[in-house]
């Protein structure tokens, strides 16, 4: 590209002052290489081109620049059109051939007007993403040499859109491979529902959705999955997001209408941003106990049209909770209940009953023999063995609380004498069947019952079944020893 020995020097305000860069050039001799290749033969400009690389340079070469505006010395950081081609290949070197090419090719076609992209540099060395706008003005002394160039910058704009695309990788990055579920999700139909049930007058909303839990069944179809991360895949057992979608039902069940009805109240008092724990569902059907946290992405609080779920696995914590809380209320020996559990019950039923509550009291007979003569372990199993045994009789009827060491005890709602009676009858038949299917020491228990008939005269019960309990005992020793003397 060379300036024209005769460039047009007398002044053209539009021109000069144009605010985009303007050049005026003449493209003659350009016109004169097509003609010469056509007479080589060339048909396929794009093919000839892209095999001769320097017929690209011939092309530039061609093309002489009658003149610049002040606009185009300012954008390129020239003080004048000299020192401007002075810089050529550094300001002009393109990272490819392609709009040379496409350029080249639109002239051959006869274009008399064309737009393209491409990238320069200014003298500094800066880049320069510019879009061309090329027009033939009307032929002269000879074709083509009146060539208006308009040249726009839009290096912020490619920036700007560069910088999208990467903060749009990085949070993609950051949705895919975030270590917990997340889901977007459009809330903006239940939002309309919500806006029309208040717009009906309802102000207390809880009373309405108890009074109406169709109304919360119909919120949750109306809540659209946008999309999920790889991490809901996994957690929910889910090959594709097809699959997870489409099984939405699976997932959402049982407990959920309860959990997302206390969403709803609070979104009806305006809560864009909530926590809690819920209950969701496997495909392949284990339940999944998460932490949830549910928010209106910013700029989107008045449609929530796009809402934000994160879900952290918290089953592993919740079995923990549930062995701990079942240690805090069991017998880690027998499996039974325990003292604490015993002395809860106590107040409960000494409260409200229901009445009677019968009282079963129940000491093991000969544990400290077996510990001494046979161990600790087998002392433990006799313990287990009178545990199966209490339960066995008692049935589901009420738990058993291992409340000593060798010291059991069950409260029985609605256990009256005869009940009781019964339920002495159906434990000395199974501990027969116990030491039928033992072998070892044999099981042998001091029972005693009582039973309260009125709230507030259990620990009288308690007492005289304890009693009861130690004189049958007492019993069991006496006949012990006089057996041992006859012997």
């Amino acid at each position: 590209m060379t300036a024209a020995e005769n460039a047009e020097d007398a002044p053209d305000p539009l021109f000069d002052l144009a605010p985009v860069s303007l050049w005026l050039e003449d493209f003659s001799d350009v016109h004169d290489l097509l003609q010469g290749w056509r007479r080589e033969g060339v048909t396929d400009i794009r093919k000839f081109l892209e095999a001769r690389p320097a017929a690209i340079d011939e092309y530039f070469s061609c093309i002489r620049v009658l003149k610049v505006n002040q606009r185009t010395l300012d954008l390129y950081g020239a003080r004048s059109l000299d020192e401007l081609l002075a810089a050529g290949a550094r300001i002009f070197a393109a990272d490819d051939a392609t709009a040379p090419i496409q350029e080249i090719e639109q002239l051959w076609l006869g274009a008399t007007a064309y737009r393209s992209e491409t990238v320069n540099h200014t003298l500094d060395g800066r880049r320069l993403d510019i879009r061309l706008n090329v027009n033939r003005l009307a032929d002269a002394a000879r074709p083509w040499d009146r060539m208006l160039m308009a040249i726009e910058d839009f290096t912020a704009e490619r920036q700007a859109q560069e910088a999208a695309r990467s903060n749009e990788a990085y949070a993609l990055g950051l949705f895919e491979l975030s270590p917990v579920s997340l889901w977007v999700e459009d809330f903006s139909e239940v939002k309309a529902m919500l806006d029309e049930v208040r717009a009906r007058g309802i102000t207390d909303f809880r009373t309405f959705v108890d009074v109406h839990p169709e109304f919360v069944l119909s919120c949750m179809e109306r809540i659209h999955v946008v999309d999920v991360n790889r991490q809901t895949l996994a957690l929910f057992g889910a090959r594709s997001k097809e699959e997870l979608l489409g099984r939405l039902a699976d997932i959402f069940r049982d407990e959920m209408a309860r959990s997302f009805t206390e969403q709803l109240i609070d979104c009806w008092q305006g809560k864009l941003l909530q926590t809690r724990e819920t209950l969701n569902y496997g495909l392949q059907g284990d339940a999944i106990h998460l932490h949830m946290q549910w928010a209106v992405l910013p700029g989107h609080e008045e449609p929530w049209d796009l809402v934000q779920v994160a879900l952290t696995d918290i089953t592993a914590r919740k079995k923990a909770e549930a062995y701990l809380e079942y240690l805090g209320k069991h017998d880690a020996l027998t499996k039974l209940r325990n003292r604490a559990f015993y002395d809860d019950e106590i107040t409960r039923l000494n409260r409200r009953g229901p009445f009677p509550v019968g009282v079963l009291a129940v000491d093991l007979n000969g544990l400290k023999g077996v510990n001494d003569e046979l161990g600790h372990a087998a002392g433990d199993a006799l313990l287990r063995r009178a545990g199966e045994a209490l339960k066995k009789a008692v049935g589901d009827a009420a738990p058993v609380a291992r409340v000593g060491g060798d010291e059991f005890v069950a409260l029985l709602p609605r256990h009256a004498e005869a009940e009781m009676q019964v339920l002495l009858e159906s434990l000395e038949r199974v501990i027969s069947l116990n030491n039928q299917y033992y072998q070892g020491p044999a099981l042998s228990m001091a029972v005693g019952t009582a039973v309260c008939a009125r709230a507030g005269e259990l620990d009288a019960a308690l007492r005289s079944a304890d009693d009861a309990m130690f004189a049958a005992k007492r019993s069991h020793y006496q006949m012990r020893r006089e057996d041992d003397r006859r012997r």
